[in-house]
């Protein structure tokens, strides 16, 4: 007996080449990718089919799940059960799908964990409406059928998909040395684009992206990436998309109502109860899980005092936790041509209407073949009727009347049969007028198909209208909002505090502390024996406090460090590194982009920002140039200095009002010349800038003060002494000249 020709002897590397091949392409193309055509992965398709082969339609009543994943695994997919099962369960849960394919009844998962669903013999499930939409001309000879595993049944290779479903739902999987991402997309945009594609095939996916703005997932979490990126992810086939969750306030809660798709709302909290734990989060209490079936997602976040600013705390979170997060997309999917590729937008949707094209006229030509055939039969009935009674005849007389009626009429072998099968009762007069009715009506269709069938642009009429309709019926509005904002930035360990106003107070001394709230009255604080108040500024906790000394240099902390008002603060000679015999002179507090007037008493000044002010060394920053002798005036914010004015006032009572836009904006400087004052007058002492003071265009107003008297101008006055920078200004009203300070009241 001849043992070897039982089986090939082959190098163990070539077995182990080809077995791995044969299951890479498998894995590929049989399991992981989604096919262009219909979207679905072949267990997708298979549950599909096998549940309307079970009559499980959607207008029908549930059966258990285990009865359709029972015929799924035993005649179409010999696989697990737990995976079928769990794939069909995928495609019933809302928030994972888009648009679901399944109706599940029973516990079929939750947002905060996708796979707490019941068993397969607890749940009942049928196809839901839009289901439709895949199954719907299957019968119609639109596909091609292949056997099943075993070879005794037959199962459909793809579906007539009448919408792009391969981008409806999106699709995710892991093939070998490849992935698909996919993400879901709004039915009606799809339409639209689709029927724009129709209109002018040379259409761009700039053209195309006017309609598919981009992903639409199944919860209302904002998709904040950029439209340039959107569309560069669709020119390409590959990218990203970013979704960020929303808030709201209520009653001095921040509410976060949508996630991101696929985050749980239970990680949520842990992971900002875990920055609450390590004490990173001090700027809220408590935060508690208020989901129910009418709110599925209600978070609330309960901060630590109502002046807690949702709008610096969120885009922490958003950086630190699932809040936002990013998706990663990868449009790779099983061509028309049956490789796996990855597809920019219009080649997707070009394909995809092409399959469509020609599953619209295989169901025509599958149609008009029948409308023959009944045509055909037709006219056998219509030669009866005319010979009635030579038909008769014939049956009755002769042994074998089928070749005779055949030669007779010249009949086609299935019109004889049809004769010959007819009954009597259908020869009688009200069923002729009948088979008349049913011919005209046949041969209308006919002539309306084959118009169909030979013009290409009609052709694309019906598939255009057909999309209309289904995007009507299945279609609703986009659920994630376009928001374009830019990625969250995690806050640093010095701005992890609420966000309150502060009074920070600076003594003559240069001792400084912050008092809770900006309705404080500085003046009546205790200070130190030899000490008072020399100037105070309104900040927030989360800003940065600048200080400047009589050398012109700027020393930044951030206004959270500084100790409480109850006590005389701290000496900030203990925090910085003043040169000796320098004072504290100034104190500013604002944002980076805070625009300030820096300012000498000698009458120079410039527009600084705030950032220039502040840095982390001892020993400060030189920030404004000063002439000998010359002192620093109290910095003054410019909230628009396109717009705003400044108003300088000497000490003789000299008054100038010009705009702030004609001053240079510098990082560090002299600036230029704010007045006009003769310079053997400040060399003296006799004259000097006693403060300059910030008003807005056309409303505001400023309070001079001159020993016991004190002088209020507003707009209509200021206005008369406007002038041009560094000129001499105009002179205030005897008894005021001799200016001590001015300040901003309006």
């Amino acid at each position: 007996m001849n043992l070897q020709a039982n089986y090939e002897q082959i190098p163990l590397k070539e077995y182990a080449e080809r077995a791995y091949l044969d299951y890479s392409m498998y894995v590929v193309l049989d399991r992981a990718l989604p096919f262009v055509g219909d979207g679905l992965k072949p267990v997708q398709r298979r549950i599909i089919y096998a549940m309307s082969e079970l009559g499980l339609a959607a207008t029908a009543k549930p059966k258990k799940s285990a009865r359709t994943i029972g015929d799924v695994i035993g005649k179409f997919h010999p696989h697990g059960d737990s995976s079928c099962y769990e794939a069909m369960v995928l495609m019933a849960q809302p928030f994972s799908y888009r648009y679901p394919l399944v109706d599940g009844q029973g516990n079929f998962g939750s947002p905060d964990d996708p796979k707490s669903f019941a068993a397969m013999r607890y749940t009942e499930s049928k196809l839901s409406p839009i289901a439709e939409a895949l199954l719907g001309e299957l019968g119609q000879g639109t596909v091609d059928w292949v056997p099943n595993f075993d070879g005794t049944l037959e199962e459909p290779s793809w579906l007539p998909a009448r919408v792009p479903h391969v981008l409806l739902n999106g699709s995710m999987g892991i093939a070998v040395g490849m992935a698909t991402d996919i993400p879901p997309h709004n039915l009606r945009e799809l339409a639209s684009a689709c029927i724009r594609l129709l209109d002018d095939p040379d259409a761009t996916v700039a053209d195309l992206f006017e309609h598919v703005r981009g992903p639409d997932y199944p919860t209302e979490a904002e998709i904040i990436t950029p439209r340039a990126d959107l569309l560069a992810m669709y020119e390409s086939g590959m990218g990203s998309v970013r979704a960020r969750a929303v808030y709201q306030r209520e009653e001095g809660n921040i509410v976060i109502t949508a996630l991101p798709h696929q985050v749980s709302p239970s990680k949520i909290l842990e992971q900002i109860a875990a920055q609450m734990r390590a004490k990173k989060l001090p700027m809220i209490e408590d935060l508690r899980d208020e989901s129910d079936h009418e709110n599925p997602i209600r978070l609330v976040l309960v901060p630590r005092s109502s002046r807690v600013d949702a709008d610096e705390l969120m885009p922490h979170l958003f950086a630190t936790t699932d809040l936002e997060k990013s998706f990663r997309i990868n449009l790779n999917m099983i061509g028309l041509d049956g490789r796996p590729q990855v597809k920019n937008l219009k080649r997707i949707l070009s394909e995809w209407l092409t399959f469509r094209t020609s599953t619209v006229t295989k169901r025509l030509e599958h149609r008009l073949a029948k409308v023959e055939r009944r045509l055909h039969l037709l006219e056998a009935l219509r030669i009866a009727y005319l010979n009635l009674d030579e038909v008769i005849r014939i049956v009755r007389s002769e042994d074998e009347p089928k070749p005779v009626l055949i030669a007779r009429f010249k009949l086609s072998e299935e019109q004889a049969d049809y004769i010959l099968e007819t009954r009597l009762r259908q020869l009688a007069r009200l069923e002729e007028m009948k088979i008349n009715a049913e011919r005209d009506q046949l041969e209308e269709e006919r002539a309306k198909i084959t118009v169909l069938l030979k013009s290409p642009a009609k052709l694309k009429g019906l598939i255009k209208e057909e999309l209309r309709a289904d995007a009507a019926k299945f279609g609703d509005d986009r659920r994630s909002p376009l928001v374009q904002r830019e990625a969250a930035q995690a806050l640093d360990e010095s701005a992890l505090v609420a966000s309150e106003p502060v009074t920070v107070v600076l003594s003559q001394k240069g001792w400084a502390r912050a008092a809770k709230g900006h309705d404080i009255d500085a003046e009546g604080l205790n200070y130190r024996e030899g000490d008072g108040l020399l100037a105070t500024v309104k900040a927030r906790t989360t800003q940065q406090v600048a200080f400047i000394d009589s050398t012109g240099r700027s020393y930044s902390t951030p206004a959270h460090t500084l100790p409480s008002a109850r006590g005389n603060g701290e000496p900030l000679t203990g925090r910085f590194s003043p040169a000796a015999g320098a004072s504290f002179d100034a104190v500013i507090a604002g944002d980076n982009d805070t625009r300030l007037i820096l300012a000498t008493d000698f009458g120079y000044g410039f527009v600084a920002r705030f950032e220039s002010l502040t840095g982390r060394n001892k020993a400060g920053k030189q920030i404004i140039s000063l002439s000998d002798g010359a002192h620093v005036l109290a910095p003054q914010v410019s909230p628009d200095p396109a717009r705003d004015r400044i108003v300088v006032v000497t000490t003789e009572g000299h008054l100038l009002m010009f705009s702030v836009a004609e001053l240079p904006e510098l990082d560090k400087g002299k600036g230029n010349k704010l007045i006009e004052v003769p310079k053997a007058r400040l060399t003296s002492g006799d004259e000097r800038v006693a403060g300059i003071a910030v008003v807005g265009e056309g409303k505001g107003e400023v309070t001079l003060y001159a020993g016991q008297r004190k002088l209020t101008l507003k707009w209509a006055d200021l206005v008369e002494y406007g002038g041009n920078r560094a000129t001499r200004g105009g002179l205030l009203p005897r008894g005021l000249r001799r200016v001590e300070r001015i300040e901003t009241t309006g």
